[in-house]
């Protein structure tokens, strides 16, 4: 399903070369970005992408939107509204009224946010259930116990706690808990934390909710393993002007490439002596 078809954004920058966020998109003025079940973002840091989810998601008035710079709030208001997107089509072939309910904009420090959440309530309960097994508590009264506000109470007046499981499998499971069937996802480098194997995993569950379950995905990434594993259209914020690109073309995947390919020898080396 596609909930978003389309973003244009504002044809109108300022000559003041140092106002945001005109100057981010200088070079992207009036340009239309068409959007597939997954799309990505790319582009080196300074590129835009992450500026160009928050003016959509604010746009959009999305959950999770980060107030744009309040010293330009006058030109980033002009900007929005200069900006204008177009909803998705129903199966009457009508535009939809809205977007579902849950959709939401998920920046890489709200994931770090809700991972630490996430460590804490995770050794926080098993603490606290640990505590009354040794007191003598059975398995079925400390299953009550967890079930019960008193416990709950207890887990939300509690402020510390030391971490136990790593950032990656939280952030795994963090997305399997958040990322639901029917959803439009706008997501910032949502690689964060995760190693290159768990990042397939997580490319790998974005590409079966947008083909099987009717979610849509927007992701600002420069992840090798992500760009090469999502079924994604690949818009290239680097390129001058604009344009498409697959991901075996961007500079980011070719500098992974030049870098392995010259230490080759080593490699080879290792599987002869295997």
């Amino acid at each position: 399903m596609i909930y978003l078809r389309s973003f244009t954004l504002s044809d109108h920058t300022s000559s003041n070369p140092n106002i945001y966020p005109d100057h981010v998109f200088r070079h992207m003025a009036g340009e239309v970005f068409v959007f597939d079940r997954i799309t990505v973002l790319y582009g080196g840091n300074g590129s835009g992408k992450s500026t160009l989810l928050n003016v959509i998601s604010n746009k959009l008035g999305m959950n999770g939107a980060e107030k744009l710079a309040s010293q330009f709030s006058l030109f980033a208001q002009q900007f929005l509204d200069l900006s204008s997107f177009r909803l998705g089509l129903n199966e009457r072939e009508h535009e939809i009224s809205g977007l579902p309910e849950g959709s939401r904009y998920l920046k890489s420090e709200d994931i770090l946010y809700e991972i630490k959440k996430i460590q804490q309530a995770a050794v926080l309960r098993e603490g606290l259930l640990h505590e009354q097994r040794s007191k003598g508590m059975s398995k079925a009264q400390a299953q009550e116990y967890e079930a019960s506000y008193r416990f709950k109470q207890k887990l939300e007046n509690i402020q510390f706690s030391q971490e136990k499981y790593s950032n990656g499998e939280t952030s795994l499971q963090f997305f399997e808990d958040t990322l639901l069937p029917g959803q439009l996802y706008l997501l910032d480098e949502p690689e964060t934390s995760l190693s290159p194997s768990n990042q397939i995993l997580m490319a790998e569950r974005i590409n079966e909710l947008a083909r099987y379950f009717d979610s849509q995905f927007i992701i600002a990434t420069h992840s090798p393993f992500v760009l090469g594993t999502l079924h994604a259209k690949i818009y290239n914020l680097d390129a001058r002007p604009l344009q498409t690109a697959e991901w075996y073309e961007l500079d980011n995947v070719r500098f992974f490439q030049q870098f392995f390919n010259k230490y080759k020898h080593l490699f080879d080396k290792g599987e002869l002596e295997k």
